[in-house]
């Protein structure tokens, strides 16, 4: 993928060769994030850092708003790693081959996804809105659903955000 700064990601720059003032540091205010992305009902997201608003090459940030009592259907990210960092609410995730594993957590708790692990995300709460950071380590959009019968049914809303799409 192609950007507007002129060297290589895998070797360092020759000194003088960028001009970092502007392909250096970006700061993304929270206001400013990009909710130019396929919505869906329930669910709330916005990009912050990604190729076409910043150069980003091998991570994808941004932010999901997730009403309550949503959740996904059984899947993985193939060899995406996933950070989910809890602002506000209640996450619940399951996992394993029957998603026989389940762990909650709360505003300020991190959760991480290793590739290839089959997992279920749900907002524990039918009453708050849970919302999130997510961040991937690909701008691709990986997800493969899986069939596995969910422990905890998918129902009327969905948590899908830029790799999670709609049923």
């Amino acid at each position: 993928m192609s950007h507007d700064h002129p060297h290589s990601h895998d070797t360092p720059p020759a000194p003088g060769s960028v001009d970092w003032r502007d392909n250096g540091v970006r700061v993304i205010k929270g206001d400013q994030l990009d909710t130019n992305t396929a919505q869906t009902p329930g669910m709330n997201r916005a990009a912050a850092i990604n190729a076409a608003r910043v150069g980003a090459q091998k991570i994808w940030a941004g932010t999901v708003h997730i009403h309550p009592n949503a959740k996904t259907g059984a899947h993985h990210h193939g060899a995406l790693e996933s950070v989910i960092y809890i602002v506000k609410g209640k996450a619940r995730m399951r996992w394993g081959e029957r998603l026989e594993f389940v762990a909650e957590a709360e505003p300020g708790d991190f959760i991480f996804v290793p590739p290839y692990v089959p997992h279920q995300e749900i907002n524990a709460s039918t009453e708050e809105t849970l919302e999130c950071v997510l961040v991937r380590s690909d701008n691709e959009a990986v997800v493969v659903n899986l069939a596995i019968e969910p422990v905890e049914k998918p129902e009327a809303v969905y948590w899908v955000d830029p790799i999670h799409k709609h049923p």
